[in-house]
């Protein structure tokens, strides 16, 4: 027995001297580092059936794992438990979650799906991006799982399925509107197909003014009146609307007039159409033409020539001007004459010294500048047109009415540009209002449009009083509006009396429904008070009643907004509030047709000039219509600056509020609770919790309690959290994980 003890102890005084060595590099655990292994007797390798603790030298048993030397550590050396976790994989290694491939059917590669058809559809993109290094290495990188599906899936089935989606969004706004408007146009494509645009414009039951792009139809056949007629209807009956309550805004053409003659369907012309025929009829004068004439020959000469425009840049910074580039005027637009008169009138002085440089001369010697003569006719030219460029950018607007605008506008236009208002113009400037005048005086001259644009502007708060006409006049607008207000309110309760299909009926076989006693109440008065209730004020006397209270109301600021003082109102008019709904909705002018048309421009470019037709609809249809809710829930109009932003984006807290649960709870008073749900509003919409850490006092919200109608939760200092009665110490409360 002794000399087996003295034998072990040999042993393990033999063990102790002898060197552990590490571990291989297979083993890549972090636990390795507090372990090793003896070399086997007489030999290089490893002994691999016992690993050997580095601090005490003690042997384990090893099967291949570390879960022994784990075990050791916890039970032997605690302390090194935070330096022996497994440390995280490197970066360059690759998991097996990095090898699963999503599957087409999973939600997030729908979910990315869908992104990828609201990019291409949002931003413009062709189809064709899918297949693109770049757009590819950035989705490998996002989300290497995802295998991104062909171009033919999202031609084919991402883009209509997200059409299909948008469509019947909107066609549910539409069904409950009150009334909507239309406007028309037609343009042909970089491949010579013509296309004819849709447009809709509506009122919500919120008062907003809402504009959205219906279809835009290829149009094989000639542009009859009776072909564009067709077309109204079949944009009716595809969206569900009814032809005779439309109102349709087009430009002058012959063949829209025609077609809205048709059916009598209300039909407005465009007033920025008719502002751009009188303009031009005033740029076809003989003095006017000419001196364009040399102005569009000098800009010309500096866009051709990059030593002259080289040195008038020059000249510019010399002079102190701003560096700004000559404008040339394009012929269908009017407003470009103008911008290139009021240009080459800011930048004269500049122009003047870079035509007499010598480099100049040598290269266009035969460009000079205009006389003074010639510069004050431009000066005349550009006062006279400036009140047509400001009507024309008033009624480009889409988020006010205009419709209400025309009339005013074109009374005092009228007048401007009339005899009286010439007097004391020069004959240039003389001229060009009598062209304006004689031009736009044949406009809106039927009793139909005067009386759609004289209840739009009546209904408008701005110019209810209608100045501009007269007595007479005004009188019979009203009458007008009147009799319109209480023709609709009749018919709307005619409609409320029928009864609806699928409203119960009673059982014919259970027998008739038991008469129920009627009360002493109704027994004793019920003769009195029915009969008193029965007299009820006709609809034209209500019509007229809201109409004269209307009326004396004071009128609205011209800088504010109509719907807004219909928003806050309408519950004082309700019959002038659904005739304001049916007429303000409707434009005055077909410009959101056209800026389809620049859009369009961008999406059947000269790369893309084979897109088919249902793919131009498709994509215009959707860059116009779908909403793209950004990252984090977002609006754009909700992005500011770090430097501005609100108080109430200091409330987003990544953490669950939960855990503060316990420490707000331990100081609240008995019987007083504040549940998980409530904290987590609060903290995200009101940023109480930071504001108490931080001290940013003046926030108020409603906290779900035991006590009915909810606790109040206020700042009154900046280190204490109120709730009704009680306060406790905010420094309890860790502060949150705030994510920007």
């Amino acid at each position: 027995m002794r000399g087996n003890h003295q034998n072990k102890e040999k042993t393990t005084l033999m063990e102790e001297e002898r060197e552990i060595q590490p571990a291989p590099s297979s083993l890549k655990a972090k636990i390795w580092t507090h372990f090793g292994f003896y070399r086997m007797p007489g030999k290089t390798e490893l002994d691999m059936s016992f690993i050997v603790c580095r601090i005490c030298k003690s042997k384990i048993k090893h099967f291949g794992n570390t879960t022994n030397a784990r075990a050791h550590i916890t039970r032997h050396h605690p302390e090194l438990m935070d330096t022996a976790q497994s440390q995280p994989p490197a970066a360059d290694q690759r998991t097996l979650h990095c090898f699963t491939k999503l599957s087409a059917n999973s939600e997030r590669a729908k979910q990315i799906s869908r992104s990828i058809a609201c990019f291409i559809a949002k931003d413009l993109r062709p189809y064709s991006v899918v297949e693109n290094e770049g757009f590819i290495c950035m989705l490998q990188a996002a989300e290497p799982r995802y295998a991104i599906p062909s171009r033919k899936f999202f031609t084919e089935t991402a883009v209509p399925q997200l059409y299909q989606e948008t469509k019947r969004k909107v066609a549910s706004a539409l069904t409950k509107t009150a009334r909507v408007a239309l406007t028309c146009d037609a343009w042909t494509s970089r491949a010579t197909q013509s296309f004819v645009t849709f447009t809709a414009h509506y009122i919500t039951d919120t008062w907003l003014l809402e504009s959205r792009v219906l279809q835009t139809r290829v149009m094989h056949e000639s542009h009859t009146a009776v072909n564009v007629n067709a077309m109204f209807h079949s944009v009716a009956e595809e969206w569900g609307l009814t032809v005779s309550d439309l109102v349709i805004v087009t430009d002058n053409a012959a063949n829209m007039l025609a077609a809205t003659q048709i059916d009598n369907l209300a039909h407005i012309t465009c007033f920025a159409h008719t502002l751009n025929l009188a303009a031009q009829r005033a740029l076809k004068l003989t003095a006017v033409s000419r001196l364009l004439g040399r102005i569009r020959r000098i800009t010309g000469f500096f866009h051709r020539s990059s030593i002259a425009n080289h040195e008038l840049q020059e000249k510019q910074k010399l002079l102190q001007l701003p560096v700004h580039k000559l404008k040339t005027d394009v012929p269908t637009r009017w407003n470009s004459a103008l911008d290139m008169i009021e240009r080459f009138l800011e930048q004269q002085p500049a122009i003047c010294a870079a035509l007499l440089s010598p480099n100049v001369r040598r290269c266009g010697s035969d460009i000079c500048t205009l006389s003074e003569t010639d510069v004050s006719t431009a000066e005349e030219i550009a006062s006279a047109l400036k009140p047509m460029k400001e009507a024309t950018h008033i009624m480009s607007e889409d988020s006010t009415p205009t419709l209400s605008v025309i009339a005013p506008l074109h009374a005092q236009l009228l007048h401007d540009t009339g005899p009286a208002g010439t007097v004391a113009d020069a004959p240039v400037i003389r001229e060009i209002k009598r062209a304006i005048h004689e031009d736009m005086a044949k406009r809106y001259s039927s009793a139909r449009d005067k009386r759609m644009l004289y209840a739009a502007s009546l209904l408008d708060p701005r110019f209810k009083a209608l100045p501009f006409l007269t007595q007479e006049d005004q009188l019979e607008v009203h009458a007008n509006i009147v009799g319109d207000a209480a023709a609709f309110e009749r018919r709307v309760n005619l409609e409320e009396a029928e009864v609806m299909p699928g409203t119960p009926q009673p059982d014919p076989e259970e027998g008739p429904a038991p008469k129920r006693r009627p009360s002493a109440l109704v027994t004793l008065l019920g003769k009195t008070f029915v009969a008193a209730s029965a007299v009820r004020k006709s609809a034209s006397t209500r019509a007229e009643e809201e109409l004269k209270k209307y009326l004396e109301a004071p009128p609205l600021s011209l800088s504010e907004d109509p719907l807004s003082w219909w928003s806050t109102h309408e519950t004082g008019f309700p019959l002038l509030a659904r005739q304001a709904k049916r007429y303000l909705c409707v434009p005055g002018t077909s410009v959101a047709a056209e800026r389809v048309f620049s859009t369009a421009g961008d999406i059947v470019t000269a790369q893309r000039s084979s897109l088919t037709p249902a793919h131009v609809d498709q994509l215009l249809f959707l860059q116009k219509n779908l909403d793209v809710a950004p990252a984090n829930g977002q609006t754009a109009g909700d992005r500011q600056e770090r430097g501005g932003r609100s108080d109430s984006n200091l409330g987003r807290c990544s953490k669950d509020s939960a855990s503060y649960l316990g420490p707000i709870q331990a100081q609240l008073p008995p019987g007083v609770t504040v549940s998980s749900k409530a904290l987590k509003a609060l903290s995200a919409s009101f940023g109480l919790l930071q504001s108490a850490v931080h001290g940013v006092a003046g926030h108020r919200a409603l906290c779900e309690g035991n006590r009915s109608g909810g606790i109040l939760i206020y700042m009154a200092h900046p280190s204490e959290l109120v709730l009704g009665d009680h306060s406790l110490n905010a420094g309890t409360v860790g502060p949150p994980e705030y994510s920007e």
